[in-house]
């Protein structure tokens, strides 16, 4: 059985950290945007939140994948760190996007 690299697991790793990073980055500029009322800007973060995390998922996914064809991949708590950031990225964005509908909610009655 062929298994990762340390320079395979690490780049890995440090690719998935820095794209969830990267996500956390645009949600939580989006929720400030969303709570000065710039809601265009607020879902244009959104969206590069959202390739950010497509991107980390992507390169998430190919390692599953190989792993799943026999590619050992050893146990690292690096790894788990980038997995918990991408989850708490995925959770964080999620509730975001509820903070930002509420915010237009609450707008719209601040202007009625």
């Amino acid at each position: 059985m062929v298994a990762f690299t340390e320079e395979e697991l690490e780049e890995v790793i440090f690719t998935i950290i820095a794209y969830a990073g990267e996500a956390k980055g645009f949600a939580h500029q989006a929720l400030e945007y969303a709570e000065e009322g710039k809601f265009d800007l607020a879902e244009e973060a959104m969206k590069e939140c959202d390739a950010s995390v497509l991107k980390a998922h992507g390169v998430q996914t190919d390692m599953i994948q190989k792993e799943a064809c026999g590619k050992k991949v050893e146990f690292s708590i690096v790894f788990v760190h980038a997995q918990d950031h991408l989850m708490t990225t995925l959770s964080e964005r999620e509730l975001i996007k509820k903070m930002i509908k509420l915010n237009k909610r609450l707008f719209a009655l601040e202007n009625k």
